[in-house]
């Protein structure tokens, strides 16, 4: 565990290892959440696009499953 001083603007210096190991450069932005007892530092990527890129793939496509799930309604429909 590595500790920080704060500064008399309330400042802090995040060890140059740790800015090293998460890409953290001058002026990269931080996100700090109040834990309760606690704060976290989250480093925001430089592209927010380019980091969530694919995140929202999925194996099934919504599309095919409406078009089978209207498939099933018109049968029924029709068996009806």
């Amino acid at each position: 565990m590595q500790t920080l001083n704060v500064l008399n603007k309330g400042q802090v210096v995040i060890p140059a290892e740790l800015r090293q190991r998460l890409g953290i450069k001058p002026g990269h932005v931080i996100e700090i959440r109040d834990a309760g007892d606690h704060l976290e530092l989250y480093p925001l990527p430089t592209d927010p696009l380019q980091a969530f890129r694919g995140s929202l793939k999925q194996d099934i496509s919504l599309a095919n499953e409406l078009i089978e799930e209207h498939k099933l309604e018109v049968k029924c429909d029709a068996d009806s």
